[in-house]
């Protein structure tokens, strides 16, 4: 990814609005625009020849004029051969009066026609005033222009206590979500379904003194659908729906972010029944207490005025706050107190059927090959999330689109499963003999030492295929949905890891950068194992640090280095021990199957990618039975 340069000198804002000398320098272009046109018209209406009086007199003694067209001091005289002259006369004398002084018998000008117009007419006046007309149009627009941009700076001010929220209309059909909309979270679903009851008919509730809670908080990781869900409850209920990100209501001044609080609660409350949905609340709604300055001081006094609105309903206003976060570890504790957000709904990442599910909602208008497999695909994608799978079939069908395929075939949907989870393949990224060999023999020795090792998950596909900033892949997928992961489990994919690791030191006797992040991964599991999950028989059943590195607890932050310098190196010491474990044991596996190895690796140089089926029959080959005729084996 392309980084920001820092260096870069950031457009400045004059009169509230950078375009403001652009704006008048189009109103420039257009004035030189409308003085080109009516310098046209004029010159259009200048084009027929003008005469003296006395040629006109001496072309009606000839019989040569058919007719004459009078308009205030202008005349226009038409020829009987079809030709037009202009010519003028005085402004107080008669045009017959003139003619007969030039020496023109009566005779002779009865038999002229004379047309006698009067200077009126909008077109007249129009072309009358434009002189004057025009530059006094062009300073009003210029005017306006101005006053444009300083009312877009400096009244901004008068709105900032206004709120931000986008508001849907239950009449909308267009925007309209509704439970059928939203695959798998049924519990979640369940759980809203009462909330959806109540907004309907709220009357069954109170008359039995229940009260619906006032708040619902959304928790859940990134992408698995808690602003979707959100949506569906309104729809379902067919109520306003007021929705609004908690950064949207903090602001540099003091008391925005509590008079937009009060406007969103008062536009809810005269809609009700409503929906108040604050996305990403842990933005306003951290613990208080911790901060320092003004910018703090502004989120807690948002935050306050939060409190305060919750605490201000009536039971039969009708107006219900949902809220989502990623973060529920970090909320104040007033936030999460009964009344206010005291009913808390998880929502987990789909399992496999889920996934099926949201596969087949996004597939509704792609058209799609007969052998698509939706369930094979959602197989395949253990841990995506709703918006990972929206990801994939929208790639999928970019990926036909591109190839001028007008169906979406499987072949589409598992490359797009690929490019949602390492990137796009670089295709120009070309890899030298050497470089290309010791990649085959890095993604050989993971797939080696997954294939041997018992609770490691099964290889699917092996890659030497540069995607994203790998240079290779090794794709395992486990063989059923788990939500624990045991200790073995976590020994055996750190072994696993440390495959290429140990290859590229056993076969070429060097190391390179490939293996690095197989490193940091591999690590980071070990460290967890020790400080978070209590799978050192060492340090014993110890929390040493808490989720992300930093709890709360009470409102106090517990930080991952406030422990002894003892208890940090015995720390280390135990990662040490558990890495050099897994070294050693991958150091066995390869050494014992380096035939195996040599093949995989050949025929990864020679295809550069291997699919289950095929590697399958390779390992089978050399003596290595795969994971599920192992397990098969086993059961009998």
């Amino acid at each position: 990814m392309k980084k920001p340069d820092k260096n870069k000198k950031k457009p400045s804002v004059i009169l509230g609005g950078g375009n403001f000398f652009g704006n008048a320098g189009i109103v420039f272009f257009i004035l030189l625009f409308v003085i080109g046109l009516y310098s046209l018209i004029i010159e259009a209406s200048n084009k027929t020849e003008e005469i003296p009086i006395s040629q006109i007199a001496r072309d009606i003694a000839d019989d040569k004029v058919s007719k004459i067209i009078v308009k205030g001091d202008a005349l226009t005289i038409e020829y009987k051969g079809g030709e037009k002259k202009s010519s003028k006369k005085e402004v107080d004398a008669s045009l017959s009066e003139t003619l007969k002084n030039y020496g023109v018998t009566a005779e002779a000008l009865n038999a002229v026609a004379l047309d006698i117009q009067g200077p009126s007419g909008f077109f007249f006046w129009l072309i009358q005033l434009a002189p004057f007309l025009i530059p006094i149009l062009f300073i009003l627009i210029f005017i306006w222009f101005l006053t444009r941009q300083v009312r877009g700076a400096g009244m901004q001010a008068f709105t900032f206590g206004q709120s931000k929220a986008r508001i849907i209309s239950p009449h909308d059909k267009k925007q309209r979500v509704t439970f059928k909309d939203v695959a798998g979270v049924k519990e979640a679903k369940e759980e809203l379904a009462e909330i959806v009851d109540f907004l309907r008919n709220p009357k069954k509730f109170l008359d039995i003194g229940a009260r619906i809670p006032k708040g619902i908080l959304l928790m859940g990781a990134p992408g698995t659908g808690k602003t979707l869900l959100a949506r569906a409850v309104a729809g379902e209920a067919g109520v306003a729906f007021f929705s609004i990100s908690g950064s949207e209501f903090v602001e540099m001044f003091v008391g925005v972010g509590a008079s937009r609080v009060r406007d969103l609660f008062k536009l809810a409350k005269q809609a009700a029944p409503a929906i108040i949905f604050i996305d990403e609340i842990d933005a306003v709604g951290r613990v208080r207490g911790t901060g320092v300055g003004g910018g703090n001081d502004e989120r807690e006094q948002t935050l306050n005025q939060i409190l305060v609105e919750m605490d201000g309903f009536e039971p039969n206003e009708k107006v219900i706050v949902m809220a989502a976060t990623n973060r529920p570890d970090v909320l104040d504790p007033a936030l999460l107190r009964p009344g206010r957000f005291d009913r808390r709904v998880t929502i987990d990442l789909p399992d496999r059927h889920d996934r099926e599910e949201i596969l087949k909602i996004h597939s509704k208008e792609k058209p799609f090959g007969e052998d698509v497999n939706l369930e094979v695909i959602a197989e395949r994608t253990p841990g995506f999330s709703g918006a990972d799978l929206y990801s994939l079939m929208n790639e999928g069908a970019i990926l036909a689109a591109r190839e001028d395929r007008k169906k979406v075939t499987q072949y589409d949907l598992i490359r797009a499963i690929e490019k949602v989870m390492l990137g796009p393949e670089r295709k120009s990224h070309l890899l030298s003999k050497k470089e290309k060999e010791i990649t085959a023999y890095h993604e050989a020795g993971h797939a080696l030492v997954a294939s041997v090792l018992p609770y490691a998950d099964p290889v699917h596909k092996i890659s030497i295929i540069a995607r994203g900033n790998a240079g290779g892949y090794t794709l395992k997928l486990p063989l059923e949905e788990r939500k624990l992961q045991s200790k073995k489990e976590f020994l055996d994919d750190i072994a696993m890891s440390l495959g290429g690791y140990v290859t590229e030191k056993m076969i070429f006797g060097d190391l390179t950068t490939g293996p690095s992040n197989d490193l940091q991964v591999s690590t980071a599991m070990a460290r967890d194992m020790v400080t978070k999950y209590g799978m050192s028989d060492k340090m014993g059943p110890v929390a040493l640090e808490g989720i992300g590195g930093r709890t709360l607890i009470g409102g106090r932050g517990l930080n991952e280095h406030e422990y002894s310098e003892r208890v940090s190196a015995e720390i280390d010491a135990e990662v040490m021990r558990i890495m050099s474990e897994a070294k050693t044991k991958a150091e066995e596996i390869i050494t014992k199957h380096r035939v195996a190895l040599d093949a995989i690796a050949a025929k990864l140089i020679e295809v550069e990618t291997i699919e289950r089926d095929e590697y399958e029959k390779l390992i089978i080959a050399h003596g290595i039975l795969p994971k599920r005729k192992r397990d098969i084996e086993h059961a009998e």
